[in-house]
């Protein structure tokens, strides 16, 4: 019996992760992690009996603690509850489904107590990739990816780890040619940048294809979300963003998929169910059932794939150039979209204000090559602060 971290457990990934290991066992809750969700969280406790439980928004946790008051479990909050909950050496597995930049700190204090890793948080990664791929070398621990695409060319690469125990599946693997990251093209594909600008956020959260929580599924309407795993999968995988390739295929039937120099492929298919990649980073190696739809060729009948409108899109053309040049700028273009898309959701900005917004903060930003964790925080407060400057 494995004990389980999970951060972020009220969201969909948290959700999700409980339904999985409810049906499939092996693991024992320790701790859950929620950030004010505090009625959703009542009933996980009551349902999974951790022993530590964290509110990341204190006033919530102050109304969950009286709740609970004649309960065992403990009750913390902040980021100081988050790190304590993740830093817990008797942990086997942390998953960290927090959304946005919060999720870095949690992850490093996993790794540094030595807990293997899965990771549904791709800021961690884009903001702080070169912090955190050193520190698992160090640790030893492994890191495991939850993003559909990610998870997808993890299983096409088999799993395999390095020699020296490394997440990086490229290093020493010199027969991958390129990494082909699939994209739905969110549901605005195929419209032009006019058309764009009239888009409400009710709009953008009809994805054709995924279920997801409403900050990621704007970032894929806006295709800022693949621009994010751009940079993710740089990491992840040790290589350079001139060989990731970015594919349109609607259906979200081929999840991502890998080009050898030999000119095979190898992709990995299925049914667009986050419980797919999920169960795979709980269970790895292991495959075990999963009672999600089966994908019928004759039914497909055919896979239809397209070229990213990069000037239409212009999250994602700003989000690999940001991947290319690295540093610090990752952060400003992940943080001033944060801010950007939390305006949108309120319906205080149009659209295209999230590009516009990006844009100005990376062009105000003094990039950094190899910031530290306070010069990351830094560069976040730097881009919410330029957001609002820009919107005055």
């Amino acid at each position: 019996m494995k004990k389980l971290c999970l951060l972020g457990s009220t969201g969909s990934i948290g959700k999700q992760t409980l339904d999985i290991i409810g049906r499939h066992g092996g693991y024992k809750v320790g701790s859950l992690a929620a950030k004010k969700n505090i009625e959703a969280l009542e009933e996980q406790i009551d349902a999974w009996k951790p022993a530590k439980v964290c509110v990341y928004d204190e006033e919530k946790a102050g109304i969950l603690a009286q709740r609970l008051k004649s309960s065992s479990v403990e009750i913390l909050s902040g980021m100081d509850g988050l790190m304590e909950l993740a830093g817990d050496s008797s942990n086997d597995l942390t998953v960290t489904a927090l959304v946005g930049m919060i999720g870095i700190q949690p992850t490093l204090a996993a790794i540094d107590a030595g807990n293997d890793v899965a990771l549904a948080n791709k800021e961690t990664l884009v903001t702080a990739g070169h912090l955190i791929m050193p520190r698992l070398r160090e640790k030893k621990v492994k890191l495991l990816p939850i993003d559909s695409e990610h998870s997808a060319i993890f299983q096409c690469l088999q799993g395999k780890y390095g020699p020296d125990g490394d997440y990086s599946l490229w290093n020493g693997n010199p027969m991958v040619e390129k990494i082909l990251l699939t994209c739905s093209g969110g549901p605005f594909r195929g419209k032009s940048y006019e058309e764009l600008k009239k888009m409400t956020a009710a709009d953008a959260l009809k994805h054709p294809n995924w279920l997801m929580g409403p900050k990621i599924t704007i970032d894929s309407s806006t295709l800022v979300n693949k621009a994010l795993e751009v940079m993710e999968a740089k990491w992840l995988f040790n290589t350079d963003v001139d060989r990731i390739q970015v594919v349109i295929q609607p259906k979200s039937i081929i999840h991502s998929a890998v080009q050898f120099i030999d000119g095979s492929i190898i992709a990995q298919m299925g049914v667009p169910d986050m419980r797919l990649p999920i169960q795979y980073a709980l269970y790895f190696p292991e495959r075990l059932p999963l009672d999600c739809g089966r994908l019928d060729l004759f039914e497909i009948g055919k896979i239809e794939f397209a070229q990213p409108e990069y000037d239409v899109f212009k999250g994602l053309k700003m989000g690999i150039e940001a991947a290319k040049t690295g540093g610090s700028i990752c952060t400003v273009f992940n943080a001033a979209n944060e801010y950007a898309v939390g305006r949108f959701l309120k319906n205080e900005i149009g659209f295209t204000d999230i590009y516009d917004i990006i844009e100005y903060c990376m062009s105000c930003h003094k990039n950094i090559k190899d910031p530290s964790l306070d010069q990351i925080l830094s560069a976040e407060q730097e881009a919410v602060m330029n957001s609002e400057k820009f919107l005055k």
